[in-house]
């Protein structure tokens, strides 16, 4: 398939006029949109080392890469965010929550979701689903937990997200990025934050991204490595 092809139809799905005015989407350089590809690589971010695809393949990533690739390489970052079906619908989706409405409405970043789950429900699905997280402001496990803000990626570092969570009235707010300025500024508010950490909180969005690009004639393979390991 070709090239011009290919981005016509992420165009299509995932325009990058959605993209937030500041941030860099779209192709990382110049490249022969007449090539065929065969093959597309789906990168949460790219290394140095990942860059040795063959003259047909594609390679997709949502953070902006750290250098120029030599392989064809496209950058779909805050229009997916934004997006009805991005990373934060998926989020959204495999916490069991039903969206509501966006939690930032200037910049449609975030999702206000809706929940009958206890706190210990909502607890159990975080941890089968990610393994582990951080909290601030534990709530009693028999709580009921009704309006939540999810934001896919950096959003426990922004203290405006803190405090428009507070002004929403909601009962938690869950991303990744958790800074201590925003961890005391969540005690001082009494907002509850869950920090599934960057990484996290985005893998939800890389798979749906996968499943999208399932449409093209092409092999689709998700590349899901974290940058982050634990210290044994």
């Amino acid at each position: 398939m070709k090239l011009n092809k290919i981005i016509e139809f992420l165009n299509e799905k995932i325009p990058e006029s959605l993209a937030l005015s500041y941030d860099k989407v779209g192709f990382a350089c110049d490249y022969d949109l007449n090539q065929d590809i065969k093959s597309i690589k789906v990168f949460m971010d790219l290394f140095p080392q990942d860059d040795v695809g063959g003259a047909d393949t594609l390679i997709i990533t949502h953070h902006s890469p750290l250098f120029i690739p030599k392989t064809p390489t496209y950058v779909i970052h805050s229009n997916w965010d934004i997006i009805d079906g991005g990373a934060n619908d998926a989020l959204a989706e495999t916490l069991n929550l039903e969206v509501m409405g966006y939690f930032d409405n200037s910049t449609k970043i975030g999702r206000v979701c809706k929940s009958n789950q206890t706190f210990s429900e909502m607890k159990k699905t975080i941890l089968d689903k990610f393994g582990n997280a951080r909290i601030v402001n534990k709530l009693d496990d028999d709580e009921t937990v009704k309006n939540i803000g999810i934001i896919s990626g950096f959003g426990l570092k922004n203290p405006y997200y803190i405090e428009l969570a507070k002004d929403k009235n909601l009962d938690i707010l869950i991303s990744g990025d958790l800074t201590q300025e925003c961890a005391i500024l969540a005690k001082n508010l009494n907002i509850t934050l869950i920090d599934l950490n960057h990484h996290e909180s985005e893998v939800p969005g890389l798979y749906a991204l996968g499943d999208m690009l399932a449409e093209l004639d092409v092999n689709i393979d998700i590349i899901d490595r974290k940058p982050i390991e634990k210290l044994e």
